[in-house]
């Protein structure tokens, strides 16, 4: 747009560099003007799906060609293939209809199933499965039916009476995110709800942005406890590793499954559950891109396009046999931003992982439509690569939307058209299209054969087909494939195929163990942990105690560490002979990342023992591995414990010993953010380092005690903590729902936090102290850098203004009170005094303004 004098345009600018507080996503105080001249942005129409072909930049080497289009979809987010070629999609139909997002409570959402009726690799034909639900986005296939995600319901949905149409809808869960409601954007953030739903192989269905897992054994649902990872999109590789990402870090994923660090709250927090795989987050788009979030800030840019992931989605590993070699393994993340898609070179050392782009400067597919919008990729019965494209104008929710990206998608008209989409085809050049056979086609017998493809959709669709049918009769072929298969991944897959069928037997697993290949050793190893625990362990754990000499591929040696932490003497007592044996190979594999970490996971209640048992043999084991033991005893909070603790300190021989444990305690942000913990007298080893001359000691000394408190501690009065009254401790329950709904996918049921999402709450000081402080981040949010328990977090936390007086009462007391804590409650009218004191405020508190509250 053109003005005819400098006074016009003048104007415009002035108004443009005006604080915006016309919407949610805009800070306070923050100029929006636009850089990118309307001269050097190209027009943004809706196009056919053949003109939109053209706009592709594709590698070398490599074809793609349209699989299915609008009209047969519309607004596609996430698709899966049906054993019979079918590919199921979901239709997010509703997301963001308008500016406002007006309707999108309205039950406008679909699941489709698309059947290419002439194999000409189209598909041609589409039948709605389900209708007349709010917002899906995640759907898995599972026996008869399908697995849908609509907030708040997880259902598990069939077809009973063969017309294609599910007329049963049986509910898994109820806190599948939180339904959608416009008046109250706040309440249900789109960006951050599950989705996902992910077979992993251990037959644990995975779910992104959720706290849960599921399996389904003897007929019925299992829930597990998960940790939240990611935002939008999972994969997993060939050891089972789950991959994920948020909007602006590419690729992260779980070194050290989640599972198993749960075994014990001791530990603290881990970068090996949510490791950062890619450290560069640069893209190159080919087109100039205005109609980003905050393109109006420079550092956003680079040449007037997107300089760094903005909105990066769907992290995909690919592991089929279709595309050239050297893609097996790679990862391939979605940038509906920057209207591309990236790929990752994955390279494993010391026990972690690394990305490096594969292309310098360019990008595996670019688009020049500002409407391309990859938001997820699968792999199909073929092996091709899909891509599952949005296709639409808008794609920021209302919930974060700037003032300015408003302004761009009105001035361009990328509000309209709605509800259409695109499936996209990957495949080499000069490679037709051939339909693969159907594995709803096949025998049992064949599905066995299918568990060694080199296609991990085949082998994976086939081992769930198999452990939902159940059959004892073909476990014998089964357990002849993960003895004697010819392939690896066959191999792995017919471990876990009989695992979920509950026919393991132990010989089938100790040949995986003893196979040359590491994938198949890690999963013997984790799959022997059902016969560590049973009444005859003596040839498991003797096993995995001799592999646990002679191992020396990382991703093995953490999963001896890790499962010899689930053995049992043949009398089910705990085998410290086996924890012994896992701590000498995390000495052995000292440079392995995360493996001390993967040790004491498995150690909960018996950290003060395999403490005081290395400390008699300090040159077999990690020289950091007893202060890390040391700090989990302090963590467990008993006081008899702690006590013991420190008299093997006492009456260690070398004074440098004494003053390395001690010093760990005094320096360690895991012990000295908690509270000090009640001894009933003072420990008697407090009182001999007491009376030592050195200085050493001394100092030590003083850091320790004020770890610990006891009755007659001179400047201390114990007070006894106020058991809640019936009143509070029916808030404390109702808190805990409102936490689990709302603020657990962050900051964890555990309380522990999420690295790089958000900080702990337990033993945070910032829960426990002042409670005006707490009550106004729920209200207003925070925004960063903020130090808590001695780590500096430069995130954000979004206000939850939304909440009733109670309900923040409620939620606050809950967190006050839970994970050991004893402050006090809080109370309804204090919630309301402190609403009245902020009456008008609409921006996020900061560290200093908080700390200034007294």
């Amino acid at each position: 747009m053109r003005f005819p004098t400098p006074i016009a345009s003048l104007a415009l600018l002035l108004a443009a560099a005006l604080p915006c507080v016309a919407q949610i996503g805009d800070k306070k105080g923050e100029a929006q003007i636009q850089i990118i001249p309307d001269s050097l942005v190209p027009p943004s129409p809706a196009q056919s799906p053949y003109q939109e072909l053209k706009s592709f930049q594709l590698a070398p080497g490599y074809k793609i060609e349209l699989a299915a289009s609008d009209p047969l979809i519309g607004d596609p987010v996430a698709g899966v293939f049906g054993p019979d070629g079918r590919l199921w999609i979901v239709e997010m139909q509703g997301y963001m209809p308008d500016l406002e997002g007006s309707t999108e409570d309205q039950p406008h959402g679909r699941v489709v199933v698309l059947t290419d009726t002439n194999n000409d690799g189209v598909f041609d034909k589409a039948e709605v499965f389900l209708d007349q639900i709010v917002m899906p986005r995640a759907l898995a296939l599972h026996r008869d039916g399908v697995l849908v995600g609509a907030p708040p319901h997880l259902w598990f949905c069939r077809d009973t009476n063969g017309d294609g149409k599910a007329d049963e809808k049986i509910e898994l869960a109820n806190d599948f995110g939180v339904r959608v409601d416009p008046t109250r954007p706040q309440l249900a953030n789109p960006e951050r709800a599950p989705n996902a739903l992910l077979w992993g192989h251990d037959n644990w269905l995975q779910v992104g942005a959720y706290t849960a897992r599921f399996k389904f054994k003897d007929g019925r649902w299992i829930r597990g406890l998960s940790n939240f990872r990611g935002q939008w999109g999972q994969g997993q590789d060939d050891y089972g590793r789950i991959f994920h990402n948020s909007n602006s870090d590419q690729l992260r994923a779980d070194i050290i499954p989640s599972s198993y660090l749960a075994r014990n709250p001791n530990l603290g927090r881990t970068t090996g559950l949510n490791w950062k795989v890619a450290t560069e987050q640069l893209v190159w788009p080919i087109r100039v891109n205005p109609g980003i979030n905050r393109g109006y800030r420079p550092e956003m840019l680079r040449d007037n396009k997107l300089k760094e992931f903005t909105a990066a989605c769907a992290p995909f590993i690919y592991r089929a046999d279709l595309l050239p070699a050297d893609a097996y393994g790679n990862a391939f993340i979605c940038e509906p931003a920057g209207n591309l898609i990236k790929r990752n070179v994955l390279t494993a050392e010391k026990g972690t992982l690394s990305a490096k782009p594969y292309y310098d400067q360019k990008e595996f597919l670019a688009s020049t439509d500002e409407r391309f919008r990859p938001v997820n990729l699968i792999t199909g019965p073929d092996g091709a690569l899909y891509v599952i494209d949005l296709y639409r104008g808008i794609i920021q929710h209302r919930i974060s939307l700037t003032t300015y990206l408003r302004d761009q998608i009105v001035k361009r008209g990328l509000d309209k058209p709605l509800a259409l989409g695109r499936v996209w085809r990957i495949a080499p050049e000069g490679v037709a299209p051939v339909a693969a056979k159907k594995l709803s086609e096949m025998t049992p017998a064949e599905w066995i054969a299918e568990l060694s493809s080199g296609n991990a959709w085949r082998r994976e669709t086939a081992q769930r087909l198999l452990v939902e049918r159940n059959d004892a009769n073909l476990a014998p072929a089964l357990r002849d494939v993960a003895t004697n298969g010819a392939t690896p991944m066959g191999r792995v897959h017919a471990l876990w195929t009989l695992e979920g069928m509950g026919a393991l037997r132990w010989e089938a697993v100790a040949a995986c163990i003893r196979h040359a290949d590491p994938r198949v050793r890690a999963a013997g190893v984790r799959n022997a942990e059902s016969f560590l625990s049973a009444p005859k362990s003596e040839d498991a754990v003797a096993l995995l105690k001799a592999v646990a000499l002679t191992e020396t591929t990382p991703e093995v040696q953490q999963q001896l560490v890790l499962s010899l932490g689930e053995a049992r003497t043949p009398a089910l007592e705990p085998d410290f002979d086996a924890y012994l044996s896992a701590a000498a190979l995390a000495h052995r594999a000292e440079d392995v990342s995360f493996i001390q970490d993967a040790l004491i996971s498995g150690l909960q209640g018996r950290e003060l023992e395999v403490f005081t048992a290395i400390l008699r043999k300090p040159e077999l084991y990690s020289k950091t591995l007893p202060a890390a033991l040391l700090r989990c005893v302090f963590a467990e909070r008993k006081s008899t414990r702690v006590e013991k603790a420190l008299s093997v300190i006492a009456a260690l021989p070398l004074k440098s010993q004494q003053l390395t444990l001690l010093g760990s305690l005094a320096a360690h942000p895991t012990v000295t953010a908690k509270r000090p913990i009640k001894c009933e007298a003072e420990p008697d080893a407090l009182v001999k380092f007491g009376k030592s001359k050195d200085s050493g000691i001394q100092k030590a000394l003083v850091a320790v005690q004020k770890l610990i408190v006891w009755p007659g501690k001179p400047g201390v009065q114990v007070v006894a903590v106020t058991p809640l009254t019936n009143e509070e401790q029916s808030q404390f329950d109702a808190g805990k729902q409102t936490f689990m709904g709302l603020c657990a996918a962050c900051h964890q049921p555990t309380g522990k936090g999420l690295e790089g999402l958000a900080p702990p709450l337990a033993d945070s000081e910032w829960v426990n102290g002042n409670p005006a402080r707490i009550a106004r981040i729920v209200m207003h949010g925070l925004r960063g850098p903020v130090k808590v328990k001695g780590l500096t977090y430069s995130l954000d936390m979004p206000a939850a203004g939304f909440l009733s007086y109670a309900q923040i009462a409620e939620v606050l007391t809950y967190i006050r009170r839970e994970w050991d804590h004893e402050a006090a409650p809080v109370k309804i009218d204090f919630v309301k005094t402190i609403r009245e004191q902020t009456k008008g405020r609409n921006d996020a508190w900061t560290e200093k303004e908080l700390l200034e509250i007294k």
